[in-house]
């Protein structure tokens, strides 16, 4: 398979990897205590784990898309503050 097409750098395959094992821990999660444990929070309505899986993922997309954008392509801090949005997205939303 030649994906030479695509610039796989370090931040980039940890960025996907991140998120396919997000996606099996959820699985793992759910089907250990399913239902997930909606709740209300600061967006006033109520959400499931993978409803604020969904959005820290969509978050953290654009997070590193305006990183790329704005600074450039050393994506470590675009990952870190991904880190940071998510946990605050897990405990707020």
């Amino acid at each position: 398979m030649d994906l030479s097409w695509m610039a796989w750098t370090l931040p980039t395959a940890l960025f996907w990897i991140g998120i396919v094992g997000c996606l099996a821990a959820m699985c793992v999660w759910e089907y250990f205590s399913p239902g997930g444990s909606p709740r209300v929070g600061i967006l006033r309505f109520e959400t499931t784990r993978g409803d604020r899986l969904f959005i820290s993922l969509l978050g953290s997309a654009f997070i590193h898309l305006a990183w790329l954008g704005l600074v450039g392509p050393g994506l470590w801090w675009a990952f870190g503050i991904s880190l940071l949005y998510a946990l605050v997205v897990f405990r707020t939303v």
